[in-house]
């Protein structure tokens, strides 16, 4: 029985600005009900750049112990976004990007000498590099979980190809690769050539526990009786936010009683701003900016529709969290999370009349709306990351 697990990731909350971080944070408190012991280690710039790393042992969250390297890297950072942000920073960390990945790698054989454990467990192609030392250290199992890949960052606009070979570099050092969804599985042994029989499937989960708080944004929208369409979600190419402001133009010009919230931060952000103001549409779509916690509770549960019209989805966890917090869904079939949900309207990202269509339909129907949240919500709850740490649990086993 595997009991340690050395995992390695990019982010946890609070300090998440995505998907990722929620993940790992549900799957290792999972796993760690289940009695595993979690060595959880993520890039972290810290005040003090004397040390390579900080080692914290806090009995207040759910981890065993917590390594913080000491490294600015982020979520979702791209080669040029590194290069700008840290460019006077050179004599600390890596020239650019792919050396700072490299310099994490190394960062995953000291703590496979400092640490005993049985399993690695490795998140997305940042962290690969640290796993494959770590196991060539130790000798110890490697698996490699995708959450994305290079295809669906991308949002059709090509993929890195140094990206792209840090990926299938960690898949096929694995001794087992983990995809959150089977859309995901078939990318791998379609693109990377992994085998299908290395690859599980273990979809997420979603914390269905916690109250909301009263959250800021202007109730006077639903207090006269208008309706709420939202969007959650970073602001890339990838969600496809550019096709929500897209359907929420046409049903702007058909009714006068729909509002659009579009949370969320990102290098569209900007873009989609000038968009709305383009079409003059400013008065009927509202950016909130990037929420959490209770905040992003509040929003969910005032929204009458949540939207996901993704390009390409790995998973998709936040349909799930609007499902527990009572609003239906709408979602692109080009997700991992439409595996899960039965229940939701369903669209192709790139047919914005027949999404426009389908928001109009779960608005006008309250008959429509009912079913989708009664029956959808019982399948949001039972994708528990419990169900997800028992496979985690018999890959490392059966390793």
């Amino acid at each position: 029985m595997k009991k340690r697990v050395l995992m390695f990731g990019w982010e946890l909350p609070p300090h998440n600005s995505g998907g990722l971080g929620i993940a790992c944070y549900g799957l290792s408190k999972a796993l760690t009900e289940k009695k595993r012991e979690i060595i959880f280690v993520l890039p972290k710039k810290l005040e003090n750049t004397d040390s390579d790393f900080l080692k914290i042992v806090d009995p207040g969250v759910s981890y065993k112990r917590t390594y913080k390297f000491n490294s600015p890297l982020y979520p979702y950072v791209t080669e040029r976004k590194y290069n700008s942000t840290f460019f006077n920073l050179q004599e600390v960390y890596g020239n650019n990007l792919l050396e700072e990945v490299l310099r994490y790698a190394e960062f995953g054989a000291v703590v496979a000498e400092e640490e005993e454990f049985d399993v690695i467990h490795a998140h997305d192609w940042l962290s690969f590099g640290a796993g494959i030392n770590a196991k060539r250290k130790s000798g110890k199992p490697l698996v490699a979980h995708i959450h994305a890949t290079e295809f669906d960052r991308g949002g059709g606009e090509g993929v890195n190809d140094i990206v792209y070979r840090l990926e299938k570099d960690g898949m096929e050092q694995a001794d087992k690769v983990i995809a959150v969804s089977n859309f995901t599985k078939n990318i791998i042994v379609k693109h990377y050539g992994i085998s299908p029989e290395k690859i599980e499937v273990v979809h997420n989960g979603v914390d269905s526990s916690g109250e909301a708080s009263v959250f800021s944004l202007p109730h006077k929208i639903k207090e006269e009786g208008k309706k709420l369409v939202l969007f959650v979600g970073r602001l890339t190419l990838q969600k496809g936010p550019d096709y929500f402001l897209k359907a929420a133009k046409k049903i702007c010009a058909y009714s006068d009683d729909i509002y659009f919230v579009i949370s969320g931060s990102g290098e569209m952000e900007q873009f989609l701003i000038e968009e709305t103001a383009k079409e003059r549409l400013s008065d009927r779509i509202i950016f909130t900016g990037f929420l959490r916690g209770t905040e992003l509770k509040e929003i969910y549960r005032m929204a009458d529709l949540f939207v996901m019209p993704s390009v390409s989805e790995p998973f998709g966890i936040t349909p799930l969290e609007s499902l527990v917090n009572g609003t239906p869904v709408l979602i692109s079939k080009q997700s991992g999370v439409s595996e899960v949900i039965s229940h939701a309207l369903k669209v192709d990202f790139w047919n914005v009349d027949d999404m426009a269509d389908k928001i109009l339909a779960a608005l006008s129907y309250n008959s429509l709306s009912h079913c989708l949240v009664e029956h959808g919500r019982k399948e949001a709850v039972e994708a528990t990351w419990n169900n997800a740490a028992k496979k985690c649990i018999n890959i490392y086993d059966a390793l």
